[in-house]
């Protein structure tokens, strides 16, 4: 008879039904406990010692950061004074960037890809043209830039746009080869249109197609140069509107350049060729060259080549001019990469990219156009790099890259983040990363220094580890919302290089990439390090100082679903893993089922899937491996990959599971401690019965297979790591094949629910889905194994696809002197605890709620000089230093699945709490994080929804629908760390991060950098008295008086609509309830008051012009039929 406890559930429900329940459905709150009877008060009594101080007061979401190269690129910009660099993308982002630490991302609402971009320099502010014809005008002279104003062209379509320096009106070419110009400070078109049709010759028949340039000439800001698509280039005077010069090429053209003089220009084409004009002789060119073209025998012009894309002339005092330009190269040539021409006098240097270039520029000494330019770099933007060439050495090298835009070096495939991680940890690593840096970059220091930042009020260190589709992982120190590279691992070292044709062979279960990190383990106290790899093996890493040359120690484990192979229902035909059995050194014995197949022909048995090498191998300082562990093939079927991984040094295990079983491995002694399929654990303990299957067919494994060449098919949680072809890993294809895999294996796929065994009584027809239970996730501890335990003991806590959790106890040998040579036992504990769907995490909490952090061994280096005692005793901690040395009488278990969260009161294993997350979606990561020298449960779910649970009572705390799950990548790549902070692949190329703590969005406005500092405009050089008397008039040029309204009059309202933007708002919002934002939101309402009055100002004049007319022709008529007689009409 169970006894409940009325007030308590009272209690419950109160607590949570102001915050309201994430999930729906019955008892979705922080609901009311069940307590067996007389346990009740017992498991009571520490819910009213435990004082739970966080509140959802201590909870906001917001991004902090964004890191990695900018994803699909499209435009360039920089500011000469400011030294920031601007790059715009396919995804309407900018990104922009200054000296590290100074990196800030915008986005456009519209999605628009961007076009170009362009500097008002040394404003602090930035113009952007994307393709939905919008012109944006941004702020950053604020450290979140926003926009101040846009302009929606709505009949015509912007090609191209230049803004001369230290002017207000930025001209923008439009698709029909008109150009109109726009006050940069109202952003409202000017009346002034240099129509196609008045800038060609009368003559000329075809339209001279959109605009691809516009500059004004260096000699006289009054004159613009306008090139045509067609290769039609018209020197339009602005003052007399009319066309100077006009000059016609017969192929098309792609960019212009000046000569910082005025006198002549250079364009490019798209045969290949460069045609020097001056303004002179503007009939035809007085230089044409193909660079890369081949010289015919006879004399002919050489033959034409690809497309140059841009070009850039450059001039020098001292030397001859640089002409850089992208493209060009011959055609008979289709292997050459993507490659950036430097031309310095007779010497042509070709500097090929691993990339497609997507535009560059050339970094000058003066910001003025008609001085002498001294170009002293190039950046190049590649579609996956960013590089900056040096071009004050000969040899042109590169300067090394401050930033981390090299994360998609190869795939990420999956990623950890460790906020308040031990201090030593960050220089101990950059310390044996850097001896592995490349050597040849310019002395230099990085041009883009614009800015400022500085460190800010967060100390604590963070790191963050990415795993990629190659084997590597990589370690980036990630403190102070930076992220700068420390050390790079690659495990795919510890194996044999694969022959061609050998892959089939041997790693069928991944077609391609069979190195990639699939999942990561990592203990930063005690520097062990753990892999899992696709191909189904694990790799054990110890942390040295010291370079070692040694073999590495491997182990094969045999891993299969027993209930598969069961031909009659008779137990002694598959007997399960006996607990004696699996103590024995013997591996043979000990890997799994001895009744193996003998092989014929191409079935295979008992071998792993890659082969490790057998050679001693040279290990340079850093992580190097002290185990590999591989799961072999059983009888003709391959291993299935790697669902669940967990390491601990303290007792020197490491377990690894998948949709087969549970492997317990002892990396010390480097034995096999347990294999056992996960029906086997459970013993006589098992929760439901399940009936024995025939065997399977290779027919029908064959057809299943599909779906299983990528990433297990069988393992239900898969949304929390990788899940789906490498191919599909890191860009969406729309192939059927990996379409079919997304729909297998995609989180937000409709039928998701009826795809996998969910629930007991689902009727899936699938074979084998219902034997199929994965291991899910893993967690050592010391605690309570059984109900009547009175002290806590080594435990391996086992969940599973099925929502069961299993403990098994670990006997350790009680001494640290007869570790190496005891054995240690593993056995079922009998205690199996449930919840509804796949369990994701666990954690355990002292008697007074404070977090328990698992035992540990203190680092020590393995291969240290010192060989006494004392550097071969093992130092251990077994318990969190913040609680006390006595773990009280009781502790509780923290479980969290796919669908909720349950904790249990530890030895009793009453459930004190139960909280269902989500009843129409599911959880994709869950961690017990800490929090204010507090801890919760952050939970990221399927539908966007991050929410956090308030430990041990699990009060909703924080609900915010953040993020939809668009592609696996996010599912696969989201983690929660310490201090309310997480992170996510945003893109292919970048890790956004992301706080869902108050006082670090509080906090987050100090953090960041300063965009615009400010720095005085440099002086324009001295012109001399001959050079300003003869150099032409453009220091009298007005645009103003041109341009401006009383001489241009109105432009059209229907060509363009301008949109005030949010920028005065964005920049006030700290003072938002103050005078500063009521005075913003005046000045907005009275922009748009403005912009009504100019509408009906408009109306009010087009009317009178239409009644003048009216009354002309009125009086008109009258004066025609004045004297006129009756009888005369």
């Amino acid at each position: 008879m169970k006894k409940f406890n009325f007030r308590k559930v009272l209690d419950g429900l109160t607590a949570a039904s102001p915050v309201g329940s994430s999930g729906g459905g019955s008892g979705s709150g922080a609901g009311g406990s069940v307590h067996p009877g007389g346990t009740a008060g017992a498991a009571g009594t520490p819910r009213e010692e435990i004082q739970e101080t966080l509140t959802s007061d201590y909870f906001q979401i917001c991004k902090t950061v964004r890191h990695g190269f900018p994803y699909l690129p499209t435009a360039l910009a920089f500011d000469p004074v400011q030294k920031i660099l601007a790059i715009g993308t396919r995804t309407g982002a900018i990104r922009i960037l200054g000296r590290p630490g100074v990196d800030c991302y915008c986005q456009h609402e519209s999605g628009a890809a961007v076009l170009q971009l362009q500097f008002l320099i040394n404003e602090g502010a930035l113009v952007s043209a994307c393709a939905d014809d919008a012109l944006h005008l941004w702020n950053l002279r604020q450290k979140r830039p926003a926009i101040l104003h846009s302009l929606k062209f709505n009949r015509e379509r912007i090609t191209y746009c230049h803004l001369p320096f230290q002017s207000k009106w930025l001209y923008v070419g439009t698709e029909r080869g008109n150009t109109h110009i726009v006050n940069i400070e109202s952003f409202i078109l000017s009346g002034y249109v240099i129509m196609w049709n008045k800038a060609i010759e009368l003559s000329t028949k075809t339209h001279p197609g959109p605009v691809v340039h516009l500059s004004d000439s260096p000699r006289d800001e009054g004159k613009l140069l306008i090139g045509y698509e067609n290769g039609t280039i018209v020197f339009w005077d602005l003052r007399s509107k009319r066309a100077d010069l006009r000059a016609y090429y017969d192929e098309a053209i792609h960019s212009v350049a000046w000569h910082h003089e005025g006198k002549q220009f250079m364009c490019s084409h798209s045969d290949g060729s460069l045609t020097l004009w001056n303004l002179k002789s503007p009939n035809r060119p007085f230089q044409t060259t193909i660079p890369h073209g081949k010289v015919q025998r006879d004399g002919k012009k050489p033959e034409s080549c690809k497309p140059i894309l841009k070009v850039e002339y450059k001039t020098c005092k001292n030397s001859e001019p640089f002409v850089v330009f992208s493209g060009g190269l011959s055609y008979d040539k289709p292997c050459r990469r993507p490659s950036l021409t430097i031309m310095h006098g007779k010497a042509i240097t070709v500097l090929e990219m691993d990339h497609p270039i997507v535009d560059f520029l050339t970094l000058c000494e003066t910001p003025y156009p008609n001085e002498f330019q001294e170009p002293y770099a190039v950046v190049v933007l590649l579609e996956k790099d960013l590089i900056v060439v040096d071009l004050t050495q000969t040899n042109f090298p590169i300067f090394e890259n401050p930033y981390p835009i090299d994360i998609h070096e190869s795939p990420v495939t999956c990623t950890e983040y460790f906020a308040d991680c031990p201090p030593d940890l960050i220089p101990v690593l950059y310390s044996v990363g850097a001896k592995h840096k490349k050597q040849g970059y310019s002395n230099k220091e990085w041009p883009i220094s614009g800015g400022a930042w500085n460190l800010g009020a967060q100390t604590y260190p963070e790191i963050i580890i990415t795993g990629h589709a190659d084997g590597s992982v990589k370690f980036w120190d990630a403190s102070a919302i930076t992220l700068q590279m420390l050390y790079k691992l690659k495990t795919s070292k510890v194996f044999e290089k694969q022959k061609v044709g050998e892959g089939k062979a041997t790693a069928e279960i991944v077609e391609e990439d069979p190195f990639a990190v699939q999942m990561m383990y990592w203990c930063p106290e005690s520097r062990i390090f753990c892999v899992a790899g696709v191909s189904a093996y694990v790799i054990v890493y110890r942390f040295s100082k010291h370079e070692v040359n040694t073999e590495i120690a491997s182990l094969e484990v045999r891993l299969q679903c027993e209930v598969e192979d069961i031909i009659t229902p008779e137990p002694e035909t598959n007997p399960p893993f006996p607990d004696a059995s699996s103590q024995l050194p013997s591996l043979k014995s000990l890997s799994g089922s001895t009744n193996t197949v003998a092989c014929e022909g191409t079935m295979k048995d008992s071998i792993p899937c890659l082969s490790v090498k057998a050679r001693p191998v040279r290990m340079p300082p850093g992580y190097q491996a002290d185990l590999v562990i591989q799961l072999v093939w059983v009888d003709g079927e391959p291993p299935q990959q790697i669902t669940s991984l967990a390491v601990n040094s303290a007792y020197g295990l490491v377990a690894f599971g998948n949709c087969n079983g549970l492997a317990v491995v002892d990396f010390m002694q480097k034995t096999v401690l347990l294999s056992m399929g996960t029906l086997d654990l459970y013993g006589s303990s098992d929760p439901y019965q399940r009936q024995p299957r025939s065997p399977r067919k290779s027919r029908q494994f064959a057809a299943d297979n599909f779906c299983m060449r990528g990433l297990s098919n069988f393992y239900p949680d898969l949304t929390k790591r990788i899940r789906t072809s490498y191919q599909s890993l890191t860009e969406l294809s729309d192939s059927p094949v990996s379409l079919e895999l997304e729909r297998c294996k995609s989180p937000t796929s409709e039928n998701r629910e009826n795809s996998f065994s969910r629930s007991r009584s689902s009727s899936v027809s699938s074979i084998d889905r219902d034997s199929k239970e994965a291991i899910t996730a893993l967690f050592f501890m010391e605690s309570f194994a059984r109900k009547n335990d009175s002290a806590v003991s080594s435990c391996l806590w086992v969940g599973t696809g099925l929502g069961m959790v299993i403990i098994l106890s670990l006997n350790l040998p009680a001494s640290d002197d007869l570790r190496q040579s005891e054995p240690v036992m593993v056995s079922p504990s009998g205690t199996v605890l449930t919840l509804k769907g796949a369990v994701l995490t666990f954690a355990c909490l002292d008697c007074m709620g404070t977090l328990t952090h698992q035992p540990y061994e203190v680092w020590r280096d393995p291969h240290s000089a010192d060989d006494g005692d004392k550097a071969r005793k093992r130092k251990l901690v077994m318990h969190s230093p913040s609680s006390s040395q006595d773990m009280g009488d009781h502790q509780f278990a923290v479980i969290c699945s796919e669908k909720q969260a349950k904790v249990f009161s530890l030895p009793s294993q009453t459930c004190l709490y139960v909280h269902n997350i989500t009843e129409t979606s599911f959880l994709l990561r869950a961690d017990v994080v800490t929090l204010c020298n507090s801890v919760c449960l952050a939970c990221f779910c399927a539908n966007g929804h991050i929410m956090t649970l308030s430990l041990p009572s699990l009060r909703p705390l924080l609900d915010m629908n953040y993020l939809p799950v668009t592609d696996m990548r996010i599912a696969r790549t989201f983690c929660f760390t310490n201090e309310g902070q997480a992170l996510y692949l945003s893109s292919p190329t970048e890790i956004q991060r992301l706080t869902y703590s108050q006082e670090m969005c509080d906090n987050l406005q100090d953090m960041l950098g300063d965009l615009f500092t400010p720095v005085e405009t440099p002086e324009a050089q001295n012109r001399g008295f001959l050079k300003g008397l003869f150099g032409g008039s453009g220091q009298a040029f007005d645009r103003e008086e041109l341009f401006g309204e009383a001489t241009a009059g109105k432009a059209s309202r229907s060509l363009a609509q301008h949109i005030p933007g949010s920028g005065g708002i964005e920049g006030v919002r700290g003072a938002a309830g103050g005078v500063i934002g009521d005075l913003t939101r005046a000045r907005i309402a009275l922009d748009e008051r403005g912009q009504k009055l100019g509408e009906l100002d408009e109306r009010t004049a087009s009317m009178m012009a239409s009644a003048e007319a009216f009354s002309k022709h009125a009086h008109e008529v009258m004066l025609k039929y004045k004297d006129k007689k009756w009888y005369q009409f």
